[in-house]
């Protein structure tokens, strides 16, 4: 194994040679400057595997090397060091294209954290060189699809998988903004640490400081144990914040706090905690609306937002419907033990013609439902049951809103019908199928679903 090499930029000798020092410690070998124009010749006659700068020098500031490392440079992880209360100049180096920050007086458990996920960025296969052949159609894990907008999807997450950068993916429901948060950390430095999602309209407004940040026992009635929080089970690794527009005012502007200090302070707890998270959010809102209305911080907005995001619906992508469909039918005859799945081509040229309001969540909606309905393993066009105009909205707004109430509802209906046609025909499943009006294989699926033995 090679050694690592870094070039550290900062006038200030206490902060080099603690810089020094630390990378030392870990073996790795460094060069140091304490001028930007320093910095750009050396950068001309050898390579590096990670930059260190400060943001300010004598002849110039940290956003000049980081735009000229994007520049000439576009493989060579850049981090820069500003003074505490100075993030937002880190932030504007982030929008630039630099890896992370760390802000003075150094951590140096936050540096050492930053220092290793930046060197592992040469082991993810994501590079500049590699960003086009790797998002090609030829090799489009998961992010499937052969549209040119799929393309310039996956290529931006594999670039956004090389930065530490706070990303706000937009997309309306069911378009697959988690699917391409868990990219953006399969590709990164962090794939071997947690991946947490976090679904903000779900959690009790009482339960959510508590949820995030986690609670000490005796804090309050009922804890009864000390709680980890979601920040801390996402240490090292990548915290998704979805339908992040749906949190409470009081809690954005703890949420901000703990994004500035990198620290939180669990519930009771009369100290803060330094917490090393990479921050992924996600929203069907319009976000920049909500800010303007009120109803969400325009300072944390600013925060979350470093780069943008836009998954694009599949009504603008209809040449990806054909790769998504088998690629749905595969995963059913896997997950319900119905091999061979297909579909007849007037069933594929129907699907075609849909508008999909529900986007890919509703083509596995309507797959699922035919794939149950037909006796063989091939799927005609009168298989397919499309919901009626503007059902496929409603039905989103009801998930976000109330997902856990009507879901329960009806999947406790359904257990109940089932279990009460297994008790009368004393648990003969055929006939339980007959009594009810379904085939054999539509009570199968039914009970699979339902965890039903």
């Amino acid at each position: 194994m090679s050694i690592k090499h870094v070039l550290v930029v900062d006038d200030e000798p206490d902060i080099c040679e603690l810089l020094e020092i630390t990378l030392q410690r870990m073996g790795i070998e460094t060069t140091s400057t304490t001028r930007v124009r320093g910095a750009m010749d050396l950068l001309g006659k050898r390579s590096f595997d990670l930059c260190l700068t400060d943001m300010r020098m004598p002849d110039g500031d940290g956003l000049e090397l980081v735009q000229h490392i994007q520049q000439h440079c576009p493989n060579l992880p850049v981090a820069v060091i500003t003074a505490h209360g100075s993030v937002d100049t880190a932030v504007n180096a982030l929008k630039l294209g630099a890896f992370d920050f760390v802000t003075k007086p150094v951590n140096l458990g936050m540096l050492r954290r930053l220092i290793d996920s930046a060197l592992r960025l040469g082991n993810t296969g994501v590079s500049g060189e590699t960003l086009e052949d790797s998002a090609g159609p030829g090799e489009e894990g998961p992010l499937l699809g052969r549209s040119e907008a799929m393309e310039q999807l996956r290529a931006k997450t594999a670039r956004l998988a090389r930065s530490q950068a706070p990303v706000m993916i937009l997309g309306e429901s069911g378009s697959g903004k988690e699917l391409v948060a868990r990219e953006i950390h399969r590709l990164g430095p962090r794939a071997d640490q947690p991946f947490i999602p976090v679904n903000c309209g779900a959690i009790p407004s009482e339960l959510m400081e508590s949820e995030f940040f986690g609670h000490c026992k005796g804090a309050f009635t009922g804890a009864v144990q000390n709680k980890v929080g979601l920040f801390r089970e996402a240490h090292g690794g990548t915290l998704f914040l979805d339908e992040i527009a749906e949190l409470p005012i009081a809690l954005q502007v703890k949420l901000l706090r703990a994004l500035q200090e990198r620290a939180i302070k669990p519930v009771g707890s009369a100290r803060e905690e330094s917490v090393d998270v990479r921050i992924l959010s996600a929203t069907h809102k319009d976000l920049a609306a909500e800010v303007d209305s009120g109803h969400f911080r325009q300072d944390l907005f600013y925060r979350l937002n470093v780069v943008e995001l836009r998954v694009p619906p599949l009504r603008e992508r209809p040449e990806d419907i054909e790769p998504l469909a088998r690629h749905i039918l595969l995963q059913i005859a896997a997950r319900w033990g119905l091999p061979g799945l297909s579909l007849e081509p007037s069933a594929l040229a129907r699907l075609a013609e849909h508008h999909f309001p529900g986007n890919v969540r509703e083509l596995e909606n309507i797959l699922e439902r035919a794939a149950v309905m037909v006796d063989g393993p091939v799927i005609d066009v009168d298989a397919l049951d499309f919901p009626e105009r503007g059902t496929a909205q409603r039905q989103a707004a009801l998930a976000i809103n109330d997902s856990v109430g009507l879901d329960d509802q009806l999947a406790d209906q359904e257990r109940a019908a089932l279990e009460a046609a297994l008790a009368k025909t004393g648990g003969n499943r055929t006939a339980a199928a007959r009594l009810l009006g379904l085939s054999f294989r539509q009570l199968r699926y039914r009970l699979k679903k339902l965890g039903i033995d």
